[in-house]
């Protein structure tokens, strides 16, 4: 199995945004996806990657680089929406995406990757422990605009 990964291009949103709403039970928005991803597609900060197989989106992820003027901080990746279709699952494809996108932290001379994920994502969790991330305890917290 020969999963292609790359940049995700304008024609790939609506594939894009159906494997998420598969994979996280959600509703993605077209019109506004295509509105973000135009105003963003230009900037080296935003990078949206999918695995392609066979022509068919199958994995997904977003790494946003957040450069710092703070030394001890540095530059560092947020990854989001790291997904793949369930129905390709336990074939190592999100570790093949994380590599992809830790060569681009590494590129953008990223000090770390940090990621959130949702408490029922436990098999998300096993993969990301397995790749080497690390449950911070910390509180995450957020607070509607």
């Amino acid at each position: 199995m020969e999963v292609i990964f790359k940049s995700m291009e304008e024609r790939d949103i609506e594939a894009t945004l159906a494997l998420c709403n598969k994979c996280f039970d959600e509703f993605n928005d077209y019109e506004y996806a295509k509105k973000v991803y135009i105003e963003t597609m230009n900037d080296s900060n935003n990078i949206y990657i999918n695995g392609v197989l066979d022509g068919k989106i199958i994995a997904h992820a977003k790494l946003t680089i957040i450069k710092t003027i703070y030394t001890p901080m540095a530059s560092y990746g947020i990854l989001n929406h790291v997904c793949v279709d369930p129905d390709y699952r336990r074939h190592h494809i999100a570790s093949y995406l994380l590599d992809v996108l830790f060569k681009i932290a590494k590129d953008n001379n990223c000090k770390e990757v940090v990621l959130w994920s949702k408490n029922f994502r436990t098999a998300a969790h096993a993969c990301y422990k397995k790749y080497g991330f690390e449950l911070v305890e910390a509180g995450f917290f957020s607070k509607e605009v």
